[in-house]
């Protein structure tokens, strides 16, 4: 199976601030990722637009998310309220492998769960990003959502995740749908389809890469 891959154009430094709007300038320098799928879907999903770029100090992210029903958990700031949020997600492994991986976890409030895993989804949730090596924020409106964030190539390199100008990087997002009794059912959307039968984010199919330029 051939690797989808990613360019992360390089900017200058001290452009991007991060707001949660994306509405930065500097974004239009960043390669469109759109094409996000939901293999165990026949229903379409809203639009996804993805965008990265570095400055040598930093890898920038940014999702906008076309969605006008956000599903926000809202019982407490525990994992579990997360996890049953809409939100996005970015994973980053230091090889196929999957020991270890890290995982970023997003809501559109913007709540981080931020775990270290290792395969069978053997999660450690007492793991955290540095909070000096990332910066997240975001935006919500009557058309969808924006997650923007910033995390430290220092952190990434001393993770053993940056090598060569290579990150390997799964790209996901959750989508919360309200049943009929009133719960709710989530719909998973990948840039990589992992080509499993149920949905299934924690293997090493559901990984891209991202080259930095």
């Amino acid at each position: 199976m051939n690797t989808k891959i990613y360019h992360v154009n390089c900017v200058e430094t001290n452009r991007i601030i991060i707001n949660g709007q994306g509405n930065n300038a500097t974004w239009d320098k960043a390669v469109t990722l759109t094409d996000f799928v939901s293999p165990w879907e026949t229903k379409p999903i809203d639009k996804i637009e993805f965008k990265a770029v570095h400055d040598n100090v930093n890898l920038f992210f940014l999702f906008k998310v076309y969605d006008p029903q956000v599903h926000i958990n809202k019982n407490d700031d525990s994992i579990n309220s997360i996890n049953n949020s809409d939100r996005v997600e970015l994973f980053f492994r230091t090889d196929a492998s999957l020991t270890p991986y890290y995982c970023l976890e997003i809501d559109p409030t913007p709540r981080l769960m931020d775990f270290k895993a290792h395969p069978n989804k053997q999660f450690d949730f007492n793991w955290d990003w540095p909070v000096k090596d990332i910066q997240i924020k975001s935006s919500i409106n009557e058309k969808g959502f924006t997650v923007e964030g910033a995390i430290s190539l220092r952190s990434l390199t001393d993770y053993g995740l940056l090598k060569d100008g290579k990150i390997e990087t799964g790209v996901y997002r959750a989508k919360y749908h309200q049943q009929q009794d009133g719960s709710y059912e989530p719909t998973w959307i990948t840039w990589v389809n992992p080509n499993t039968e149920t949905p299934n984010f924690h293997i090493a199919s559901s990984f891209g890469l991202f080259k930095l330029t």
